[in-house]
């Protein structure tokens, strides 16, 4: 099976990305896969029996702001501090070495790629950015950089304040993340990096394209729908799904059952 995913990585000439939480286990970045998983990360909510959901929930930056951005925060301040492991770099090379298009699809928020030297404009992040802020009401359709500095008590998991507040109205301020049960995101940012992957799909859909799905679960499906997507719809097109859990996919496409690093590694032996 490396075999094969090496002989599609070596003749492709465009590379889509598309990846899941799994793709930052290797940083070093939490495995949040149930609510044991969760809890594993954030011993406090263990003790307050909250799963991810419950504390991914936009009510509480108006009725608990400290909760909210003691959430939030931690999370801004451990994706600013994580290193992207070698992963992302060795398929940089393959893109490079190929002369290759490439674009990434990711539902993580973590800003992991742009870390590691991606293009900017040949990201989608479908969920959204920790690394952008917009007003919690919204007061009206505007984002801005997250360049908050915020104190958690790490106890207790809540923030000090002050907290991050709108520039316009001076409400509370959340990231532009889309969240459970979320009526209030401003979607502007995604729509346009998703309308820019529509025009890259539509320009290099007859070409050899290899999808690298990376850590992508299906309990939120849309990274694998995607994935699967493209590569049903586009003749040339080869999904290798690199997954420790569930890596089945059906042939002609590739699974590979190990996580982001081993796999990428393994084929990169091979080239």
């Amino acid at each position: 099976m490396f075999n094969h995913a090496a002989a599609i990585v070596r003749e492709t000439e465009v590379f889509i990305i598309t990846a899941g939480a799994g793709m930052g286990v290797d940083s070093g970045l939490p495995d949040f896969r149930g609510d044991h998983g969760f809890w594993k990360a954030y011993p406090a909510y263990s003790r307050l029996g909250l799963s991810f959901a419950d504390c991914a929930n936009p009510q509480h930056f108006a009725h608990d702001p400290s909760f909210a951005w003691g959430f939030y925060g931690h999370r801004t301040n451990l994706y600013r501090t994580v290193i992207p492991h070698e992963g992302f770099h060795i398929i940089k090379e393959w893109i490079a070495r190929n002369g290759a298009n490439c674009f990434v699809v990711t539902s993580n928020v973590d800003g992991q790629f742009q870390k590691a030297g991606y293009a900017e404009d040949r990201i989608l992040e479908v969920h959204g950015s920790i690394h952008w802020l917009q007003c919690q009401k919204p007061c009206r359709n505007a984002i801005w950089v997250n360049d908050e500095i915020v104190r958690i008590d790490e106890t207790t998991m809540r923030a000090f304040p002050p907290l991050p507040r709108c520039p316009d109205c001076g409400e509370v301020s959340r990231p532009n993340i889309l969240m459970f049960g979320d009526w209030a995101w401003q979607q502007d940012r995604t729509l346009k990096q998703e309308q820019a992957f529509n025009r890259f799909l539509m320009h290099n859909a007859d070409r050899r394209i290899a999808v690298i799905e990376i850590g992508a679960g299906s309990a939120i499906a849309t990274i694998r729908a995607t994935s699967e997507r493209i590569g049903w719809n586009c003749e040339h097109a080869t999904v290798i799904r690199i997954n420790p859990r569930e890596p089945e996919i059906i042939s002609p496409h590739i699974s590979l059952p190990y996580t982001a690093l081993e796999a990428v590694q393994k084929i990169n032996a091979l080239l």
